[in-house]
């Protein structure tokens, strides 16, 4: 049997690659073969072009270039995301094919980073670490820092204006706090079970799943205002659609705690920027945010949540790590075996509303 051709242009792990090269040759092109940001649309085009199996990654494919491998002989498309936006899916869709996708490849990465974002925030750790480095709060240089005094309880000296604690301010626990999350899928749900670890207890806000679905999770199945409401810390899971964007916005920070925090690792499109910014400013939002995603980016060097002290930036951070291109290529593997086998498709992309 003859093989058929497929252009990967994302990492697939060794043992599923193998299996794949059973059934294909394979060319490979895009970012896995220039690297990271060195890839043009015109240039996927051309590399891809008269392949059954177009395998992408971060690579774009616009109208003119989907038809173009329609004509060519594609017969699968699949990207290596888990909300494959970077290709026109009505195209794909108008020439009679699925796209397929890997839905929750960073679902771990992002769910650890912002807990860790939570903790960062609530306890200050940035914003103490930065001030300790920038030389706040120190004590006066010395000799020998190895020469070190014998002292029962060692302390940061008087509780005063000038203590770190005065300063930095003191945070909260996440054990027994309220974390509302808004958007309860893959990443979503993650999320919840790492802080149901801490002991905290979930409020679930997503109006596509089923209660008994949430419900099963261990989370708390609410309405919007009642997640709003009721918040220690509020995060922020949406996928960007035509509904959700700018959908965070004064309506909503209007009705959170006054001490509540935001936490956003989803996109930024979904909250209103102008809205954000002046709830953090006039403290609306009371307590703080943690923020990994901008509505530019790089993040413009004079956009004033760089300058608030009770925001955490990070730089679109959350959802890379080592450990991400083994998932995403694993469950990019069961879609193109599915393919392969004549065998219904694993992971197809549904645009909602």
């Amino acid at each position: 049997m003859a093989k058929k051709k497929m252009a990967l242009c994302t990492p697939i792990p060794e043992k599923e690659l193998e299996a794949i090269k059973e059934y294909c040759d394979i060319t490979i092109c895009g970012e896995l073969k220039h690297g990271k940001g060195n890839v043009t649309e015109e240039m996927t085009k051309e590399e891809c072009m008269g392949n059954e199996l177009i395998v992408l990654g971060d690579e774009y494919a616009g109208t003119d270039t989907i038809n173009a491998w329609v004509d060519a002989g594609m017969k699968f498309i699949g990207v290596a995301k888990g909300t494959p936006v970077t290709v026109d899916h009505d195209a794909i869709v108008k020439a009679g094919l699925d796209l397929t996708y890997t839905p929750g490849r960073n679902a771990v990465a992002v769910a650890e980073f912002c807990i860790g974002l939570m903790i960062a925030s609530t306890r200050n750790l940035a914003l103490s670490c930065v001030g300790l480095q920038k030389g706040e709060h120190l004590g006066a240089p010395v000799d020998d820092i190895y020469n070190v005094p014998e002292e029962k309880n060692v302390t940061w000296g008087p509780l005063d204006e000038n203590h770190p604690y005065t300063d930095y301010g003191i945070g909260f626990e996440l054990y027994g706090k309220k974390l509302g999350i808004a958007g309860y899928g893959a990443i979503g749900r993650e999320v919840a079970k790492r802080a149901m670890a801490f002991g905290m207890e979930i409020l679930a806000y997503d109006p596509y799943m089923p209660k008994e679905a949430v419900e099963a999770t261990g989370a708390e199945y609410v309405d919007l205002d009642t997640m709003l409401s009721q918040s220690d810390i509020v995060s922020i899971h949406l996928p960007v659609l035509p509904s959700t964007k700018a959908i965070v916005n004064k309506d909503w920070f209007s009705k959170m705690k006054p001490t509540a925090y935001v936490i956003n690792t989803a996109r930024a499109a979904v909250i209103d920027q102008k809205d954000f910014v002046e709830a953090l400013e006039n403290k609306v939002i009371g307590g703080a945010a943690a923020v990994d995603v901008y509505w530019q980016e790089p993040v413009p060097a004079n956009h004033p949540l760089l300058k608030m002290r009770n925001v955490t930036c990070t730089p679109h951070y959350a959802g890379l790590t080592t450990d991400v291109d083994n998932w995403s290529g694993r469950i990019m593997s069961e879609n193109i075996m599915a393919y392969l086998k004549g065998e219904p498709a694993k992971h197809i992309w549904k645009v909602k509303k």
